[in-house]
C-alpha cells in the first residue's frame, strides 16, 4: 500500500468549558488545565489569541515567551500547533473605525523586523510548531492593487521566512483562489490554506481546479457561512449539533483522503462555528474516514 500523507485534526482553539464530557472531564474544568486534557484527546491545535495584535502605530502586542512555554510544556512531544501569526504583519491598513474614516496604513506590514521579533518570541515552542498562518483580509483595490501585486510584495517579505518551518498563507479574496496563485505558492514552498467558511467558496470545488498544483502541506480550515448567526443560537454552549453538515462533510473527507495519496500532509483545523461543535464534528470526520477504502 503506498505511503499516505500524515492528517493532524484539532480545533480552533481550546478553552471552552462547554466542551465538559465530551473533551474536558469536571477536575479538569475546576483546575483550568484544559491543554494538558486537550492533547491527549488531539494532536493538533490552532492558536489565534496573538492574531490580534495591532493596537496603534507604535503598539504593536506579541507573543509572551512565557506562555509559550507553558502552552509547549502542556503537550506532548508528537503535538503541533498551528499559530496565526499577528495581525500586525497582516493587515495592509489600519481598521477603520467608521466606513467614511480614511484608510492609514500599517507600517508593520509585511515587516522583516517584526517577523524576526515574533519569532524569537515564539522559539520555546520548539519543534511544536505545527505551522505559521498568516492570515489576509479582503484586500479590496484600495488596499491592494491586484493578485500581481499581492504577490510580489509577500515574495520579497518571503525571503526572510525560515525554511525549517511551514508557513500558511490564507487569503480572502475568493478571485485570487487560482492556479496562478497555488502555483505561485508551490514555487515559494509556502503552504496553501483552505477556508471554508464566510462568503468563501466551498473549497472542494477549489481544490477541483487546482489540485495539481499541491504538494507538501495543506491546511484546512472549516468555518461556517454565519459566525454571529450561530453564536446567538447556541448562547455559548458548543456542546451539541446546531447546523448539521453530513453531505459536505463526506466530500471533504473524500478530498482529503485524496489529498493523502498524493503525499500530501493534511492539518486540519475545524470551528465550532462549523456545525455548533468541534468535537463533535472531528468525532464525525474519524467515523467518516474509518469507513473510506484506502
Amino acid at each position: 500500500m503506498p505511503e499516505l500523507g500524515t492528517l493532524r485534526i484539532g480545533t480552533c482553539s481550546w478553552k471552552y468549558d462547554s466542551w465538559r464530557g465530551l473533551v474536558y472531564s469536571d477536575e479538569t474544568i475546576k483546575n483550568r488545565d484544559y491543554l494538558t486534557a486537550y492533547s491527549q484527546i488531539f494532536d493538533t491545535v490552532e492558536i489565534d489569541q496573538w492574531f490580534w495584535s495591532l493596537f496603534g502605530t507604535d503598539k504593536v502586542v506579541l507573543p509572551d515567551p512565557q506562555i509559550v512555554e507553558d502552552y509547549a510544556a502542556s503537550v506532548p512531544d508528537n503535538f503541533r500547533f498551528t499559530i496565526k501569526m499577528p495581525n500586525s504583519l497582516t493587515l495592509t491598513h489600519f481598521y477603520r473605525k467608521k466606513p467614511s474614516d480614511e484608510l492609514e496604513t500599517n507600517p508593520h506590514f509585511l515587516s522583516p523586523d517584526l517577523l524576526k521579533t515574533t519569532l524569537h518570541q515564539l522559539e520555546p515552542f520548539g519543534t511544536k510548531i505545527g505551522a505559521l498562518l498568516y492570515q489576509f483580509e479582503y484586500l479590496n483595490k484600495h488596499k491592494m492593487p491586484s493578485q500581481t501585486d499581492f504577490q510580489r510584495r509577500f515574495q520579497t517579505f518571503a525571503e526572510h521566512l525560515p525554511p525549517n518551518l511551514i508557513h500558511a498563507v490564507e487569503i480572502r479574496n475568493p478571485n485570487y483562489l487560482n492556479r496562478r496563485f497555488f502555483d505561485w505558492l508551490r514555487e515559494l514552498n509556502l503552504t496553501p490554506v483552505l477556508l471554508h467558511g464566510y462568503y468563501m467558496p466551498n473549497i472542494v470545488e477549489t481544490y477541483r481546479k487546482i489540485y495539481p498544483s499541491l504538494a507538501g502541506n495543506v491546511v484546512i480550515r472549516l468555518h461556517g457561512p454565519d459566525r454571529s448567526g450561530i453564536e446567538n443560537e447556541s448562547g455559548g454552549d458548543w456542546s451539541r449539533v446546531l447546523r448539521p453538515k453530513d453531505d459536505e462533510l463526506e466530500t471533504i473527507v473524500k478530498m482529503i483522503q485524496h489529498l493523502r495519496q498524493n503525499r500530501v500532509n493534511v492539518f486540519l483545523n475545524i470551528n465550532n462555528h462549523y456545525e455548533g461543535s468541534a468535537p463533535i464534528t472531528i468525532k464525525k470526520i474519524r467515523e467518516l474516514l474509518a469507513h473510506l477504502p484506502g
